[in-house]
């Protein structure tokens, strides 16, 4: 059904048979289908906890790159991993990574950090080598020194952001299934909501459906809506790729962006992104009805936000919302990740 993006965005398992794959960098001109389960919407093989923290998966960097404008509010890298096909997993999963060294207060390795992966089970090269991370530098502004203070960073994401070509990554994982797609209905409809990094599984959801050729590609007949919200246009992520899904797939893909420091909602605030989700709670409330799957992925200072405004909505429309959500989530239609 689809035509495959996948050269323009080239540049840029007992079904998991990764010795069947191509090497990294290859050119490839062929179907995304060498990961596949059967049948491919088959979840009950899916992968968890393959590496662990006493024995972890050692990947190795291929390119660490900014990917937000010089007026985006702090730093985001895109993190490509080179894994040899030898970690696989499946979109809407997660890494975990242990930075190097030890913690000052006791001498212990530092924790595990789990980050969503930001590619589909093919990687950003599609040979099913690779996997993509998005991470933020977290930073600490100390208003004494009027500075960034070095001594409150973020350990693993200023690791992470830091990593050069051919540098080495403790991973564990894969982690999780709460965020997985339901393909066996190839109708059915996505409502992605993101803030920030909380884009990275969507972004894998995106690539599988419409970049892709998968077998869910060749048949998806629904219609996947991202919602991402960031302060301003130049803290974006993968617009490239986002706006030519938008282009090719008009029927079957929206996005709709909420920019805080750019945008107003309809009382003159600063736009977040529940107030962009508010402007069409008509059609996902009726999309709900129809069995859409809702996501939600980001800071867990979101949710909040998100849950008053739908609980406003459900007032408004006469259902008691309590009941609203607890029938979505015993229908698998509701899926949150945040952290």
């Amino acid at each position: 059904m689809k035509v495959v993006l996948a050269a323009a965005l080239f540049a840029s398992a007992s079904a998991f048979v990764p010795s069947n794959a191509p090497k990294f960098g290859t050119s490839l001109n062929l179907k995304q289908d060498f990961l596949e389960y059967t049948p491919y919407h088959d979840h009950s093989n899916v992968k968890v906890n393959t590496y662990k923290n006493k024995a972890p998966f050692t990947g190795k960097v291929i390119s660490t790159k900014r990917i937000v404008g010089p007026q985006a509010t702090g730093e985001t890298c895109h993190i490509i991993i080179d894994h040899n096909g030898d970690f696989p997993y499946i979109e809407g999963q997660s890494w975990g990574v242990i930075p190097p060294g030890v913690r000052e207060k006791d001498g212990k390795p530092h924790a595990v950090r789990l980050y969503s992966i930001a590619s589909s089970r093919y990687g950003d090269d599609m040979t099913g080598k690779t996997g993509s991370l998005c991470v933020r530098r977290a930073t600490y502004w100390c208003p004494e020194l009027k500075a960034d203070d070095p001594a409150k960073k973020g350990i693993c994401s200023n690791f992470l952001c830091d990593t050069q070509p051919g540098d080495e990554i403790m991973m564990t994982g894969p982690a999780g299934k709460v965020m997985l797609m339901p393909e066996e209905d190839p109708t059915t409809d996505y409502i992605m909501v993101a803030t920030g990094t909380g884009i990275a599984p969507f972004r894998g959801f995106v690539r599988r459906l419409f970049f892709e050729a998968t077998p869910a590609a060749d048949v998806y007949k629904g219609q996947a809506w991202l919602f991402l919200g960031v302060a301003n246009s130049d803290a974006l992520l993968y617009d490239d790729e986002f706006q030519a899904a938008k282009e090719k797939f008009p029927d079957n893909f929206r996005l709709d962006y909420a920019l805080s420091r750019e945008q107003n909602n309809k009382k003159g605030g600063k736009m977040y992104i529940q107030d962009k989700v508010e402007e069409y709670a008509d059609e996902i409330f009726a999309k709900l009805d129809a069995g859409a799957h809702m996501y939600f992925c980001g800071l867990k200072g979101m949710m909040p936000g998100i849950q008053d405004m739908l609980a406003e909505v459900c007032k408004s429309k006469g259902i008691d919302y309590e009941e609203f959500i607890k029938g979505l989530k015993k229908k698998g239609q509701w899926h949150v990740e945040v952290y």
